[in-house]
């Protein structure tokens, strides 16, 4: 799946134009390296999205192509 539908379908941004934007301008990196938003998601990366002063790190636990809201935080699990 696309890196930035995986940040959609998850809900860590709610649109897939924004998410797709922030791949753009660096605001996104998986293991460590800068992500474009055509990168493949695979369970295990690790995705770190910076919304301005405060970043965000998630490990990918599943993918899946369509989730309900409550079911959205079980694609990921958030590491400190």
């Amino acid at each position: 799946m696309r890196l930035d539908k995986y940040l959609k379908v998850s809900r860590i941004i709610k649109r897939r134009t924004v998410a797709n934007s922030a791949c753009d301008t660096d605001h996104v990196t998986v293991n460590g390296k800068d992500a474009k938003a055509s990168y493949n998601v695979k369970v295990g990366d690790i995705i770190e999205v910076s919304f301005g002063e405060k970043k965000l790190r998630v490990r990918v636990t599943d993918i899946r192509e369509h989730t309900l809201k409550n079911e959205a935080v079980e694609l990921y699990e958030v590491i400190d």
